[in-house]
């Protein structure tokens, strides 16, 4: 993707060019996430404040960090059933101000699963996606949301955060394929594409 140049001016010049550089090194799946990086880039140079300064919806589109854990032992990811979204999603969360994102989902994961973030050895501490989403339900807002890999073992997860979550899952990404997209994230099959493709050219290299 290309970058958008713009002089950064502000007290938050370091991590909004820190952020761009972060989306402009995600290599698109398609043409949405395409759209989605160029919409992102353009929001992170165009100075609108980038995190939740109030619950739900202040301001109203601002960053996440959502976190895939993966067993690649037996091929699956995890899923929560997110009780607000009503959705299986990723666990994640905001990116609260002054935080890296790599940062909020090492601290999510350990808030969220009890665990401590490993990297993908795919991607390392870099984003592998972005979607830019309306949310669902009271205090609709739009999430810019980078996606982050992480490796474990499933059997590693014995708890999870239960005011957040109904329930969690662990399938291959075929399960997930079939699941209705009713039923999910609204990217969850393109990420699984994505992701399915990263590891054969992993696999084959």
């Amino acid at each position: 993707m290309a970058s958008t140049d713009h002089p950064f001016t502000g007290h938050d010049d370091q991590p909004r060019a820190h952020l761009l550089e972060l989306v402009d090194a995600i290599e698109p799946w398609d043409n949405l996430e395409r759209t989605h990086l160029e919409a992102a880039a353009q929001w992170i140079v165009g100075g609108a404040s980038l995190h939740r300064v109030r619950k739900p919806d202040i301001p109203a589109m601002h960053l996440v960090s959502y976190f895939v854990a993966l067993d690649n032992t037996r091929g699956q990811q995890l899923l929560v059933a997110h009780r607000k979204a009503g959705l299986w999603l990723p666990t994640g969360g905001h990116v609260e101000p002054d935080e890296d994102p790599w940062a909020a989902a090492v601290r999510e994961c350990r808030e969220e699963l009890g665990i401590e973030a490993t990297a993908s050895s795919i991607t390392g501490e870099l984003p592998f996606f972005l979607t830019v989403t309306e949310t669902r339900g009271p205090g609709a807002h739009t999430d810019v949301s980078l996606w982050y890999l992480l490796d474990t073992d499933a059997d590693s997860i014995t708890s999870y955060d239960q005011g957040e979550f109904d329930a969690v899952r662990w399938l291959t990404d075929e399960q997930v394929l079939e699941e209705s997209g009713e039923l999910l994230d609204p990217h969850m099959h393109r990420f699984t594409h994505k992701l399915q493709h990263a590891r054969a050219k992993r696999h084959c290299g």
